[in-house]
């Protein structure tokens, strides 16, 4: 099979710079910039601006506590196995956070946690597959590729949204 063209390009948030790169079937990376580890683009990507717009302007619309859901392609290359966690944390509400455990259990592998923290670890697009809203079953937040900073204003982001969306909800931030 051979590789498929990478687009990419980069835009600001309050996080910092962000890297976005899809290919023809959709947003395969969200780096942080600004985070704990840079990325470079490949040498063979193509930078173009153009196949990433509306993932800009969702993304852009997110920060901005418009739009707390993603409607995008995605193309995230992982494991059999990291797939299906990255699909179950697309099912974590915004606002709401959950722990390791959780994720474990709900893809029907309860004592695989570390793997499930793994698989978190190498979400290659953060925000959009919310790996930001797991957290150890102490209640204190664990490792975030873009650093635990940014972890933790992406959930008080999403919480203060939450709250103005719903205010009888009763959401928790992590300690």
């Amino acid at each position: 099979m051979s590789e498929s063209t990478i687009y990419y390009s980069y835009t600001k948030s309050p996080c910092g710079e962000i890297l976005l790169a899809c290919n023809e079937e959709g947003l395969t990376h969200i780096h942080f910039q600004d985070g704990k580890y840079t990325m470079q683009p490949k040498q063979d990507w193509i930078r173009d601006a153009k196949p990433l717009c509306d993932a800009k302007d969702q993304l852009l619309a997110y920060f901005e506590g418009t739009q707390m859901q993603f409607d995008l392609p995605l193309a995230p290359a992982g494991t059999p196995f990291q797939l299906r966690v990255w699909e179950a944390l697309k099912t974590i509400p915004c606002g709401k956070t959950v722990s390791y455990t959780d994720i474990a259990r709900s893809i029907e592998h309860p004592t695989a946690v570390r793997a499930v923290g793994s698989a978190n670890g190498r979400n290659p697009l953060p925000i959009v597959i919310p790996c930001h809203r797991v957290i150890g079953s102490d209640g204190k937040l664990r490792g975030y590729a873009g650093g635990l900073a940014i972890k933790q204003k992406l959930l008080e982001h999403e919480c203060a949204f939450a709250i103005e969306s719903d205010p009888g909800e009763q959401l928790y931030l992590p300690a």
